[in-house]
């Protein structure tokens, strides 16, 4: 198994620092400093500024969480971290991000290889949000934000898009794409505000009834069809 992925799936940190730890030469295998492409097998001694990484029994852990305004989806040490507000006993890492600001569904799982095949904007995946606007929203922009819109100088993909029933100022998106903080820029080219941005979707994944701030495993039924989209 090449080091970035043994380091990660061993529980120290994701896939993406385990490769900035190597790049420092502050992992030696067997007394030699590791690059990323390093195998490692079993029976291998791993340091990790000079500790000995002792891997964790790796138990595929995949949760769906109601994340509320305020929480920052980082792994890092500061206040209000997602990994915290969580406080599962595994390793556990979000899928993608969602802004402070805003609220609802995110993934988290400590399987680096689902978690880069969902991410990555490249794969198209889809991404259903409820947007609440500080106005009445317009026919006319709920069509140009379907059509693509240029913000930051890029023109957004085409998207799917309906204004909620018995709603004046809140509309439906699903968005394959996620270009940084994407639903919010597309408001503000046309002057609105939002006022509440909710994900209630991912692919296959639904929030449904999760209350905001607690989360659940994912279940077998889910997980089946979310392998199958993408493989």
């Amino acid at each position: 198994m090449r080091a970035d992925k043994y380091i990660s799936e061993a529980g120290y940190t994701s896939r993406r620092k385990a490769n900035d730890l190597l790049d420092e030469k502050r992992v030696l295998v067997n007394g030699n400093i590791a690059k990323p492409g390093t195998e490692i097998k079993d029976g291998d001694v791993v340091l990790i500024d000079g500790k000995k990484l002792i891997p964790k029994e790796f138990i595929p852990t995949y949760i769906a969480y109601n994340k509320p305004k305020g929480i920052e989806c980082t792994t890092e040490q500061i206040a209000n971290n997602i990994i915290d507000a969580i406080g599962h006993e595994q390793k556990i890492y979000p899928i993608g991000r969602l802004d402070k600001d805003s609220e609802g569904l995110i993934l988290l799982t400590n399987h680096s290889e689902i978690m880069n095949k969902i991410a990555h904007a490249e794969f198209g995946h889809e991404k259903e949000y409820i947007v609440t606007l500080n106005l009445p929203v317009r026919k006319q922009f709920l069509k140009e934000i379907a059509e693509g819109v240029t913000i930051q100088g890029e023109k957004t993909k085409p998207c799917t898009v309906s204004l909620e029933p018995n709603a004046k100022r809140v509309f439906r998106i699903t968005l394959t794409q996620g270009l940084n903080r994407q639903i919010r820029r597309m408001c503000n080219a046309a002057d609105y505000q939002v006022i509440k941005l909710q994900r209630v979707r991912v692919m296959n994944i639904k929030l449904g009834k999760l209350k905001l701030g607690e989360w659940r495993d994912l279940t077998q039924e889910e997980l089946t069809e979310l392998f199958a989209q993408l493989k």
